[in-house]
């Protein structure tokens, strides 16, 4: 048993020393399972990432790809290991990586950024990429790692915003932003070359009434149709851009001489006057063009467009539907025009507006029955403005709005004052321009004024011309009805100067036919005009409507209208426009004398 246990006692030694190496071994063996576990990790994330992996050696022989590689470029590892990055047109070694960049990635050990990659069915697409390299012990380049993403939606949605940026939302044309650029392109290369370039600006003749008779739909397809239209005349190298509103602008570059602008000129007002069928609507529109050319009249870009501008409403001076060149004359116009819309603003709240008011006259009492209110304006600066003169402009930006609500609101006013003196009671007549005439709850405007002033509906007198009843006929009689249920009294002004259709006249629920002043004017010499006059009158009988002859300025005029029978006359054969204070004095001096009544003027 001893010896056993001596035995024993001598084995001992042997289990001590065994029991002290078996834990290095148990030490390495979990090293490696560590490292295994490591490995099959990176095995892992190297199939699994987004973005593509691809290995080379230092000779940028393919070592390694990993799926997202595959799925990104359609390349399959078959496709690839053991080949040369030289063979393939992976984007890696095309012209954006030159010598000059692998020698940077080998010297800095990596490289970023974004390029074009190709996949294998030759589509492109962009991608961001970074390169980096392994070296050994002696500093040499053993690998390249190149990890890379497709960002091509990335990069499309930011090509969709840039584009949003610089682009008219309704018509896809360059925007005002990107007009300039282009501008300043076109002038650098034109001065560089010798050569011309010719800047445009298009408006749209009266595209606000188009706009306001059938609506901002309606509009816009116009301005799309107009939009395409221009662009068909122009060369591929012009730039065609929307501006706001119904205004375009074109840049001409690369021209020889000032002609050639003229001739695309004339193309662009012929492709635009055609007809447009837009929404069951047969319209005609026309555009007034303004040009001015760089070198001869100025070699800065907004300058450039600003003389265009200026030119354009000359162009709209001169008749519509035609163009002009810029001339320094135009430049003081437009500087003219721009200090009158500005004054225009404020002219409301700084009380510089007033009314006039000329008579009416019953050609068979005499007595006066009516006025009309006609506006004034009183600049502080200026003096007297003329209404021909800021009435367009009003009308133009919008302002004729509020300025014609302030017109009746005054002119009911002074017709409630009038009456409240206990002096015969009159009806006043008021312009509505086309704006007014389509604005929305216009009705409801007017009986809100007549309730303030404590009128009768029949106590306002509406004139609206022959050309605005005449643009989508079937919507002003709507309206027209609507004003005369209201128990308002409708003219027509200025008639015999549009397009009226006797189909429509006997429609129109309207009470008066006022003949245009161009037809009185020479009724005594000119036989046609006498002619006219007398058809307009007989024809108003026929219809029961009255007539009122206007510009009646001599004792023959008067004659003639009283023979064809013309129920009342506006001149200053009676009176010009006086201020309210004048209507008083001749209400007041009235009397008979036999058959007619007279007035004295105080």
């Amino acid at each position: 048993m001893q010896d056993l246990s001596s035995s024993d006692q001598q084995i001992d030694p042997d289990a001590t020393n065994y029991k002290k190496i078996h834990p290095v071994w148990g030490q390495e063996r979990n090293d490696t399972r560590q490292k295994e576990r490591q490995l099959r990790l990176f095995a892992h994330i190297f199939d699994s990432v987004n973005e593509g992996i691809i290995v080379t050696d230092a000779d940028k022989n393919m070592l390694f790809i990993n799926p997202a590689f595959s799925t990104i470029t359609g390349y399959s590892a078959n496709d690839l290991i053991g080949k040369n990055l030289n063979l393939l047109h992976l984007g890696l070694m095309d012209d954006a990586f030159s010598q000059d960049t692998w020698r940077s990635i080998n010297e800095t050990g990596r490289w970023q950024g974004e390029m074009i990659g190709r996949r294998k069915n030759d589509e492109s697409y962009a991608e961001c990429l970074s390169i980096s390299t392994m070296k050994n012990e002696l500093g040499e380049v053993s690998y390249y790692i190149g990890v890379f993403s497709d960002i091509s939606e990335r990069k499309a949605a930011e090509e969709r915003v840039a584009y949003v940026v610089l682009h008219d939302f309704l018509t896809n044309l360059p925007n005002g932003l990107l007009l300039q650029d282009r501008l300043a392109q076109a002038i650098s290369h034109a001065g560089r070359e010798k050569h011309k370039v010719a800047v445009m600006c298009l408006d749209l003749d009266h595209f606000k009434v188009i706009n306001d008779m059938l609506g901002h739909l309606v509009g816009d397809k116009l301005l799309q149709e107009v939009a395409r239209r221009i662009s068909s005349v122009g060369r591929a190298s012009d730039t065609v851009s929307r501006r706001g509103g119904d205004e375009f602008v074109i840049i001409l570059p690369d021209l020889e001489t000032v002609d050639d602008a003229a001739v695309i000129a004339v193309k662009l007002l012929n492709a635009i006057s055609g007809l447009c069928m837009i929404d069951g609507n047969e319209i005609k529109i026309t555009t007034s063009i303004g040009i001015s050319i760089f070198p001869e009249d100025g070699c800065d870009g907004d300058y450039l467009i600003k003389y265009a501008d200026a030119a354009m409403y000359h162009a709209k001076k001169n008749g519509r539907n035609n163009y002009q060149f810029f001339t320094n004359e135009m430049n003081q116009l437009a500087l003219e025009r721009m200090s009158i819309e500005r004054k225009l603003r404020h002219a409301i709240e700084r009380q510089e507006f007033c009314l006039h008011y000329q008579p009416q006259v019953d050609l068979r009492s005499g007595r006066i029955i009516g006025v009309e209110a006609l506006l004034r304006w009183n600049n502080p600066e200026t003096g007297m403005i003329s209404p021909g003169y800021f009435i367009p402009i009003a009308e133009e930006t919008g302002l004729i709005i509020p300025i014609g609500e302030w017109v009746l609101r005054e002119a009911c006013r002074q017709n409630s004052e009038w009456r409240m003196l206990g002096l015969p009671e009159l009806t006043v007549a008021v312009n509505l321009s086309a704006v007014q005439f389509r604005q929305n709850n216009f009705g409801e405007m007017i009986k809100t004024i007549l309730c303030e002033n404590g009128l009768e509906p029949s106590a306002l007198e509406l004139e609206i011309t022959e050309g605005v009843v005449m643009q989508n006929a079937e919507a002003s009689i709507a309206l027209l009805l609507e004003l005369k249920t209201m128990g308002l009294k409708l003219v027509v002004d200025d008639f015999g100067t549009g397009y009226s259709s006797l189909s429509y006249l006997k429609r129109f629920p309207i009470d008066k036919l006022k003949i245009d002043q161009s037809f009185v004017r020479d009724i005594i010499v000119d036989s046609d005009d006498a002619v006219i006059v007398s058809t307009i009158i007989n024809m108003a009988r026929t219809l029961k409507l009255k007539v009122i002859a206007e510009g009646v300025e001599t004792a023959e005029q008067l004659s003639f209208l009283k023979y064809q029978e013309c129920d009342e006359i506006q001149g200053y054969y009676f009176s010009q426009p006086v201020p309210p204070e004048k209507i008083n004095s001749l209400l007041v001096s009235g009397y008979k004398e036999g058959n007619q009544w007279l007035y004295v003027s105080k």
